[in-house]
């Protein structure tokens, strides 16, 4: 199932067909499907949190370069982040691919909630993520070859999607510097392709130092570092009236003491501030920061923090998005099987829905106003280069991300299924940007008017190097 069969059976389809090359590229995945479910299948049981991938960035890798690209492995200074890259000019079109998990959920592929016993699960579907893009890069590298082409395509393997903005530091090495178009997807419960806006984000933890003591014995020689932290978090919680509509604060306690009869001399808090604008997310932060300085204040505690993540807003690209929707759409949805079918049954009783595949087997309508959904780092390749993205349909209808239910989908034929659809549309719509550049000019130009001729990149993690145990 390597490389040589697969490019063999399209020099045989175009022999029989000749007039369609976009179609046997498209016929080439489904032949390889057996093989990139696999792939998925195992970043799934690897299920590695952030910066953590090793097994999964090197099966991707070990892929690619299977396939013949080139591979450049830990760059930006990240050891499971790699670019693979194949062909020589012009244009140069990426193709991102993510493979991180979360920490804490279940994982098995079961339409039931089990014992939480696994450390980590990919309850956003970034096994299907990267995988579907390692196919649509090793699809738009056949057709360059069969069709003896110019023309550059380029894998970007981006680890810590998830709180670790690993395409920032990416972005910040200038890895994207001489991309022409930028194409990503994301695993979901339904097949989608409207401009639907990501928030920006910024997110750190914040420590506290106190002095530990006898809780009952003694407690007038203890300073409560916990005590700091629900003061912190307390201020914060009354802040929420003083912000704007649009934005979200969240928080966990990461470290809140060993014992109650101990005095804690260390408490930790973990914090995300979002907003659609990276201007307001930065002030919604600085104001946190001062909570927390306040915070140490009135406890007599000291307080640093560490920035851990930074991600801009998404810059949408009406060009890219609408051929997008349309190639999603001619590529379609798919059905279930009847086993399938029961499965989803299932797992919609226990979101108290009824099961509806109608943009299981067909799109959403294209909806220039969509709700936001969460943070990702692809914002910030997006005001480096002209990037466009979409939504394939791995979970059941309804399914929450970063849910229970997202790691079960994920992990059967469902996720499979919908991540060859993603598959096929990236590599039908990067070949189409392989043979037309007006379309690529017509992105670019719109992309400068919207960011603007002098932007200048300023990431919002500042200089920092990559937060490597941000997971530990």
């Amino acid at each position: 199932m390597k490389n040589f069969p697969i490019y063999f059976l399209l020099l045989c389809l175009t022999l029989v067909h000749g007039q369609n090359p976009y179609q046997d590229i498209l016929k080439s995945i489904d032949y390889a499907a057996p093989r990139y479910v696999g792939i998925a299948n195992q970043i799934w049981n690897f299920a590695e949190m952030g910066y953590q991938e090793s097994k999964s960035s090197a099966l991707l890798q070990q892929t690619l370069s299977d396939e013949g690209f080139t591979v450049e492995s830990g760059v930006a200074n990240i050891p499971t982040a790699f670019v693979a890259s194949y062909g020589s000019g012009s244009p140069v079109i990426a193709i991102l691919g993510e493979y991180d998990a979360l920490p804490g959920l279940s994982q098995k592929a079961v339409p039931f909630k089990s014992s939480n016993d696994a450390r980590a699960g990919h309850a956003c579907g970034h096994h299907l993520f990267g995988t579907a893009s390692t196919a649509a890069a090793i699809a738009l590298k056949n057709y360059l070859k069969l069709n003896q082409r110019s023309g550059t395509v380029k894998f970007y393997g981006c680890p810590a999607e998830e709180g670790g903005s690993g395409k920032v530091y990416m972005t910040r090495a200038g890895l994207f510097d001489d991309v022409d178009v930028a194409l990503h997807w994301h695993a979901d419960s339904k097949n989608a392709a409207s401009p639907r806006p990501a928030l920006a984000n910024k997110s750190a933890k914040f420590r506290f130092y106190g002095i530990a003591a006898h809780a009952a014995g003694s407690p007038d020689k203890g300073r409560s570092a916990l005590d700091a932290v629900e003061s912190m978090n307390y201020m914060v919680n009354m802040l929420r009236e003083h912000v704007t509509e649009s934005t979200r604060i969240h928080y966990v306690i990461t470290r809140g003491g060993e014992a109650p009869n101990i005095v804690p001399d260390f408490a930790e808090v973990y914090y995300y501030a979002r907003h659609r604008t990276r201007d307001e997310v930065v002030r919604v932060f600085d104001r946190i920061v001062k909570a927390a300085e306040g915070a140490a204040l009135g406890t007599g505690t000291t307080m640093d923090y560490e920035m851990i993540g930074g991600t801009h807003e998404l810059l949408h690209n009406d060009v890219l998005q609408r051929m997008v929707y349309e190639n999603l759409n001619k590529i379609g949805g798919y059905q279930y099987d009847a086993e399938e079918r029961a499965f989803a049954e299932k797992i919609s009783e226990t979101l108290g829905l009824t099961l509806d595949t109608t943009y299981v087997e067909g799109v959403a309508a294209y909806d220039l106003n969509p709700h936001p959904g969460g943070s990702t780092d692809v914002g910030d390749v997006s005001f480096a280069v002209p990037t466009v993205g979409f939504r394939a349909a791995t979970w059941v209808p309804g399914t929450p991300a970063h849910s229970w239910q997202a790691v079960a989908s994920g992990g059967t034929s469902i996720g499979g299924k919908g991540m060859l659809v993603a598959a096929k549309t990236l590599a039908l719509t990067g070949m189409q940007l392989l043979d037309d550049p007006k379309i690529i000019q017509a992105a670019k130009s719109e992309f400068l008017k919207k960011r603007g001729e002098d932007f200048v990149y300023t990431p919002l993690l500042g200089d920092r190097e990559p937060a490597l145990d941000y997971r530990n």
